[in-house]
C-alpha cells in the first residue's frame, strides 16, 4: 500500500534515496534511470512515473512531474515525505536571447514567478532561487560534457501559450498583462521560458530542500517557434546525461 496519495510509492521503495531527478515527461524516466546501475521501475500513476537506480552504489529516484507547477508540487511534496531532500529538474526549453543556440544548455539560477502554484508556498516577494550546490554541480557537469552552457534566470509560466506570449493560437489573443512581456524579459537578461522551475525552486528554497534546474535548448524563439524533431531528441539526450553526472557529484 502506498505511503503517499498520488505517486504509488512507499518509503521502503526508495531504499533510502535522498536525491531525485525530476523530468516532466514520463517517457524520459526510463531513459534517465538507464544511464545508472540497477535500474528498476517502481510505479506509474497518471503523469507520475518513477524508477529507482543507483549511482556508485547509492540509490537515486527518477520521477516525472508532468507539465506545469501544480503537478510538480505534488511530486516534490510526496517525494519529500518519503525522504528525498535534493531535486534536480531536467527538461527542454525555448530560449529567448538571440545569442543562445539550439543544442546549448541552460542552468537556471532563479526563476521569474509567472506561475500560481509557487504562491501557495511563499509570497511573491520570496525568490525562486536554485540551491548553490545543485547549481554548481550542474554547471560543472554541463561544462565537462563540452556543452555550451548559459547560466541565469528563467521565466517560468503556468501556460505554454499566453503566459509565454504566443500569438499563434486559436484566439490569437494575449491578455494585456503578457503583451510585450517577452521583450521585457529579454531586456532584463532572462534566458528562456519553461513551466516548472518557479514552483520547484520556491517550494524547495522555502522549506529547507535543495533544488537545481538544467534544460537543453530545442528552439530559439527569436528565430522560430517549432523545433526540429531530430535536434530535439539529441538535445534531450545531452541534458539527461548532464543531470545524471550532476547527481553523481551531489551524492
Amino acid at each position: 500500500m502506498s505511503d503517499v496519495f498520488h505517486l504509488g510509492l512507499t518509503k521502503a521503495d526508495l531504499q533510502g534515496a535522498t536525491l531525485a531527478i525530476v523530468p516532466g515527461d514520463p517517457e524520459r524516466v526510463k531513459k534517465i534511470a538507464g544511464l545508472m546501475e540497477d535500474a528498476q521501475p517502481l510505479a506509474s500513476h497518471r503523469e507520475f512515473t518513477s524508477w529507482l537506480a543507483k549511482l556508485d552504489g547509492k540509490p537515486v529516484v527518477v520521477c516525472s512531474t508532468g507539465i506545469g507547477g501544480p503537478s510538480t508540487s505534488i511530486a516534490v511534496e510526496e517525494l519529500a515525505q518519503l525522504g528525498v531532500r535534493t531535486f534536480l529538474r531536467v527538461g527542454t526549453t525555448g530560449a529567448i536571447q538571440p545569442h543562445i543556440n539550439v543544442g546549448d544548455v541552460l542552468v537556471t539560477t532563479g526563476a521569474v514567478r509567472l506561475d500560481g502554484a509557487s504562491q501557495h508556498f511563499a509570497p511573491l516577494e520570496f525568490p525562486a532561487v536554485a540551491d548553490f550546490a545543485c547549481t554548481t554541480a550542474l554547471v560543472a557537469a554541463a561544462e565537462a560534457s563540452g556543452s555550451v552552457t548559459h547560466i541565469g534566470v528563467t521565466a517560468s509560466s503556468d501556460t505554454f501559450y499566453p503566459g509565454q506570449e504566443r500569438y499563434d493560437t486559436f484566439s490569437g489573443r494575449v491578455v494585456s498583462r503578457f503583451q510585450g512581456s517577452m521583450k521585457e524579459w529579454q531586456q532584463m537578461g532572462v534566458l528562456n521560458y519553461e513551466m516548472e522551475s518557479a514552483t520547484l525552486l520556491t517550494m524547495c528554497a522555502s522549506q529547507g530542500l535543495r533544488a537545481g534546474m538544467v534544460a537543453g535548448v530545442i528552439v530559439n524563439r527569436t528565430q522560430k517557434e517549432i523545433p526540429d524533431a531530430q535536434t530535439m531528441k539529441q538535445t534531450e539526450s545531452d541534458a539527461v546525461k548532464i543531470v545524471v553526472e550532476a547527481a553523481r557529484r551531489l551524492l
